[in-house]
C-alpha cells in the first residue's frame, strides 16, 4: 500500500505519503491564498523525500471539506486527475474527520468538537464522540449560535482559536494534517468502512454553502448592434 493524501479545504496545503504502517513523508504549508501554487510542488517534495515516483501509488486520499470553494477545488481536482491517470482509487474523507483523528493522536479521547474557519464570521464544525466517531453531519454556523451545543467541550482546529469566548477549551491541532488524513484512510480500509464517495465514484466537495464569487443578478447584457 502506498497512499498519497492531500487536503486544501483549509488554509493548510498539506500532502503526505503513507505506506499503510506509517507516514513516509509529509509537507504542511499554511497559506489560504496559494493552494494552486503550492500543492503540486508539495507532491513533488514528498515523493522526492521518500525516494518514490508517482506511479508507485496505490491510492489517493483527499479531504472533501467542508471548505471555501476555490481552495477545496484545487485538492479535489488534483486528486481525481492523479487517480484517473494512474488508474487507482481515490478515497474522499471529511476534512473535519481528519482533524478529529489527529486530535486523538494528540491525546483527546472525547467527546469534543472540531471547528475550522469558514470566514464570514462563521465556522465549519462537528461534534465527535471520540476521534473516530462523528455525531451527525458537519455544519456551518456563527459561533454564537452554537454556544450552547459546544459549551464545556474541548475543541480543536483554527475555528476554535478564533472564537475563544465560545470555544473555551481550545486544544491542538490547529491545522489539518494529510498524514492524519492518510492514517484515518488506512484505518477505514482495514475495517471495511465507507468513505465520503462511493466505490468507483469521484469525491464530491462538501461546500455547505454557495461560493463567495457569483454572477450578479439582473446584470445588463451588452451585445454589439
Amino acid at each position: 500500500m502506498l497512499l498519497l493524501a492531500v487536503d486544501t479545504a483549509t488554509p493548510a496545503v498539506t500532502v503526505a505519503l503513507h505506506d499503510g504502517e506509517s507516514v513516509l513523508a509529509e509537507s504542511n504549508q499554511i497559506d489560504a491564498r496559494r493552494h494552486g501554487e503550492l500543492l503540486l510542488p508539495s507532491v513533488d517534495t514528498v515523493l522526492a523525500e521518500a525516494g518514490l515516483k508517482l506511479d508507485a501509488l496505490t491510492g489517493i486520499v483527499v479531504g472533501v471539506g467542508p471548505g471555501p470553494y476555490t481552495g477545496l477545488r484545487v485538492g479535489l481536482v488534483t486528486a481525481s486527475t492523479f487517480a484517473t491517470v494512474l488508474g487507482i482509487p481515490v478515497y474522499g474523507l471529511c476534512t473535519l474527520d481528519g482533524l478529529a483523528y489527529a486530535a486523538g493522536a494528540a491525546g483527546i479521547e472525547g467527546p469534543f468538537v472540531v471547528a475550522t474557519d469558514a470566514r464570514r464570521k462563521e465556522v465549519y464544525w462537528a461534534r465527535y464522540e471520540d476521534p473516530l466517531t462523528r455525531v451527525g453531519e458537519a455544519a456551518v454556523d456563527r459561533p454564537a449560535d452554537i454556544a450552547e451545543q459546544v459549551a464545556g467541550l474541548p475543541a480543536v482546529g483554527q475555528g476554535a482559536l478564533l472564537y475563544p469566548d465560545v470555544f473555551t477549551d481550545a486544544r491542538a491541532p490547529e491545522h489539518q494534517s494529510a498524514g492524519a488524513l492518510a492514517g484515518l484512510a488506512v484505518h477505514r480500509l482495514a475495517a471495511g468502512l465507507p468513505f465520503e464517495n462511493g466505490e468507483g465514484q469521484p469525491p464530491t466537495p462538501l461546500y455547505l454553502r454557495r461560493p463567495d464569487a457569483q454572477v450578479p443578478k439582473n446584470y445588463k447584457v451588452v451585445t454589439p448592434q
